[in-house]
């Protein structure tokens, strides 16, 4: 029920994904009248079904009232389904707060796991660079940031079949003598771990493909999130700005046109939607809460993926290889 859409979007974008997908079924939950409005009539399809959730949660409800009031919201009931074993994960698009509090309190941490971060993966020259955390924790320390580390190396060596992710941690600069305190030390248990650490990354290489994982708070993260799909907006303004401003360069817009559409394919936020929130005992994904029915339907390749992978479990085993091996510096 949440998002920009609700089930105008998500009801659709289920449709579409088990067309695609014969392995899959699905449980919408929500308000069953609202929800099938947007559904065929009829029987539903043999691997859709329908959950009653009679309460929703706002998109700017605080995550505490949400948690104490909505225990029957679509959110909550969806969580519970992961909780009690019926449901393998749980896609949501609504309230990002509200979503975490509400996985973390349902279904906990992961032993040695302070807190779960959110992980998504942004286009990059190399094909994509996943990048956490995105919003879950504004301040963080350095045992959080090696903790992230730890997740996202592991998420993505499941998920892209990477033997060694490489890792770097976000800084204002390559130089050692770069950075706070924090990420000075969150530096120093990176350098002292098994991971496939290679230093400190700046912002350009989120983009260059030469790093699998960048590490960094949730206030810097979403910074940079949002300044990656607000720059694909205006690339995509500016060049049909440009190729429409006069019959020539209507003519070599048209010339271009595959070229045009596979850049516009490669850098689109709707082939990337799709956040995990890492760290959980179960599998929870973040939609866009602007997303359509295609970017939907990438959030939910996601949760798939991670179920294929057993993500949750291959983050608690190399965690506990880890963090037990990593002694913190004084």
């Amino acid at each position: 029920m949440g998002g920009d859409h609700g089930p105008s979007v998500i009801a659709p974008a289920a449709l579409g994904y088990l067309e695609r997908d014969p392995d899959v079924e699905l449980v919408l939950v929500g308000q069953e009248d609202a929800v099938r409005a947007h559904l065929p009539s009829g029987s539903l399809p043999s691997r859709l079904r329908l959950r009653n959730a009679t309460q929703e949660v706002a998109m700017d409800e605080l995550p505490s009232k949400a948690l104490r009031n909505k225990k029957d919201s679509s959110m909550r009931v969806a969580i519970d389904l992961v909780k009690e074993g019926v449901a393998d994960a749980c896609v949501s698009a609504g309230n990002t707060g509200a979503l975490m509090a509400t996985a973390r309190f349902v279904l906990k941490t992961l032993p040695h796991i302070d807190r779960p971060a959110i992980i998504t993966a942004l286009p990059s020259i190399a094909g994509r660079t996943w990048v956490l955390d995105l919003g879950a924790n504004v301040d963080c320390t350095a045992e959080h940031l090696f903790q992230f580390a730890v997740m996202g190396a592991e998420l993505v060596a499941a998920v892209d079949a990477v033997a060694a992710p490489r890792v770097g941690l976000l800084n204002i600069g390559q130089e050692e003598i770069k950075g706070n305190d924090q990420v000075k030390r969150a530096h120093e248990l990176l350098a002292r771990s098994a991971i496939n650490y290679v230093g400190y990354a700046e912002g350009d290489d989120i983009y260059l493909g030469n790093l699998d994982v960048i590490v960094t708070d949730g206030f810097v993260g979403n910074v940079a999130l949002k300044s990656s799909e607000g720059v694909a907006k205006m690339i995509r303004h500016h060049m049909k700005a440009e190729f429409t401003r006069s019959l020539l360069t209507r003519l070599a817009g048209l010339a271009a046109l595959p070229v045009l559409r596979a850049l516009s394919r490669r850098i689109d936020p709707r082939r990337y939607n799709g956040a995990s929130l890492v760290g959980l005992r179960g599998i929870v994904v973040k939609s866009h809460g602007g997303a359509d029915a295609l970017a939907f339907r990438n959030a939910i390749g996601i949760a798939k993926k991670e179920v294929h992978e057993d993500v949750p479990n291959r983050i608690a085993q190399r965690v506990e290889q880890l963090l037990g091996a990593v002694e913190v510096p004084a």
